[in-house]
């Protein structure tokens, strides 16, 4: 199944689907209906924490369930069905924002929580279904293709999402409140419908013999706990994760974060929805362009490039004070966006063996996930004890350095050895097992 024009673009699709709910919910109508209708914050610095807290809530019960669930995936081939389950709560908890009233902030974060753990649990499963669609060969491309069509998709929804915010008579809404609850369910809609495709079309590879779930829980279980050991052992791959830790923490906390940036800053929320779509739209071509570039000088040189754009990114974000600077800093985080986070993930399939790749991608998921647990909240916390939005947004460059540095240590030969001495470690237990 490998290389399936089928495949790839059914696989691909997903991200389309998906994306939808970063863009309208998590990045754009989100901070901005939290702070204006359901917040009871007295101040703005004080519905940055929320938001944050928020957040980083998530990221704590995604990294928890995170390596255990892929296990189990493994040892019982569950990718599909696992997916299938985040995804549908996932788009339940999304279309269930729109019953919260004004005032409710509480109810809006649990459904908030539910609905963004549906989104990021679903991810683990879906990226570890990247090395069943695509070889080596095609891996950084395929990788690059689902971000760029997650970025259209979930731009196109958006832009729909926000003619309905700034028309909502011509779609017929009393208001702008009745528009951007409809936009939520749109999303739940959007996100279900094109899940399909990679329901359908793409093969689930079994590595293991199948067995009753009791039986693949216990597996899986044992098998966290070895596989967390024999990292230990791949040095590379636990480099290469401490690394993507520290830095796609800044990424997320950046996406997450620069609405309800914009808005205590100041700027008008129409401003802000339009830099969210420019970010989409350069976005789209700049992710399939980053894998050309990631080819041309090497993908961990591209990674540690787009490290430094975005730490010149939050400290431009720190002194901008108009519009257009704004419009600006979007136009560059479209650049590097989609590059980042698909290198990363095609790199990290280079680094773990095929036939665990739902249990490392757990890892991989899991850590993005405690990075995001120290993001939002290091945002959060600086802002509220400075008094200043702009020395929040500028902490995050901390991430950005921790990070870079540590990725230049990863040595992708000597990650291939490993490797090899890990498949033979593992393929030794299951023989043992069998004489047994």
């Amino acid at each position: 199944m490998q290389d399936s024009r089928k495949a790839i673009l059914s696989w691909s699709l997903y991200d389309w689907a998906n994306s939808a709910f970063a863009t309208t919910v998590m990045a754009g109508f989100f901070p901005i209906f939290f702070s204006s209708y359901w917040s009871n914050a007295t101040s703005a610095q004080e519905s940055t924490f929320y938001l944050g807290l928020a957040n980083s809530l998530e990221a704590i019960i995604v990294a928890i369930l995170a390596p255990i669930l892929g296990a189990i995936a493994d040892r019982g081939s569950y990718k599909k069905r696992f997916l299938i389950t985040f995804t549908f709560l996932g788009c339940v908890m999304t279309s269930a924002l729109w019953f919260v009233q004004a005032g409710s902030w509480q109810m809006a974060v649990i459904f908030y929580i539910l609905a963004t753990v549906g989104f990021s649990g679903s991810l683990i499963f879906y990226d570890a279904l990247l090395p069943a669609v695509a070889s080596p060969k095609k891996v950084d491309f395929v990788s690059s293709l689902g971000y760029g069509m997650g970025y259209i998709g979930g731009g196109l929804l958006f832009l729909v999402n926000v003619l309905m915010y700034l028309k909502p008579a011509m779609f017929g809404f009393v208001d702008e409140v009745a528009a951007i609850k409809a936009a939520f369910v749109s999303v739940a809609i959007w996100w279900a419908v094109f899940s399909i495709p990679i329901m359908v079309f793409v093969k689930e590879p079994v590595f293991h013999k199948r067995e009753t779930m009791g039986k693949v829980v216990k597996a899986g279980l044992k098998q966290f706990a070895v596989t967390f050991k024999a990292i230990k052992s791949l040095k590379v791959v636990g480099m290469f994760l401490l690394a993507y830790w520290f830095y796609i923490d800044g990424v997320d906390t950046i996406i997450r974060m620069a609405v309800d940036y914009g808005t205590a800053i100041g700027f008008p929320a129409s401003s802000l929805i339009v830099a969210l779509l420019i970010t989409q739209f350069v976005a789209f071509p700049s992710a399939i362009a980053y894998n050309w570039f990631g080819h041309r000088i090497g993908v961990k040189n591209a990674l540690l490039v787009a490290i430094v754009a975005y730490s010149f990114i939050a400290v431009l974000g720190y002194f901008m004070s108009e519009t257009w600077h704004f419009y600006i800093l979007a136009c560059m985080v479209g650049l590097f966006q989609g590059g980042i986070q698909a290198l990363s993930r095609s790199y990290f399939t280079r680094l773990i063996p095929v036939e665990y790749s739902a249990e490392f991608f757990g890892f991989f998921n899991m850590l993005g996930k405690f990075a995001a647990i120290i993001g939002p909240l290091l945002l959060g916390v600086v802002t509220i004890l400075t008094g200043s939005n702009r020395l929040g947004i500028l902490s995050i460059i901390i991430l950005f350095v921790i990070g870079g540095v540590l990725l230049t240590k990863v040595d992708e030969k000597a990650g291939a050895l490993h490797l090899e001495e890990f498949r033979s470690s593992m393929a030794a237990q299951e023989l043992q097992k069998l004489e047994k």
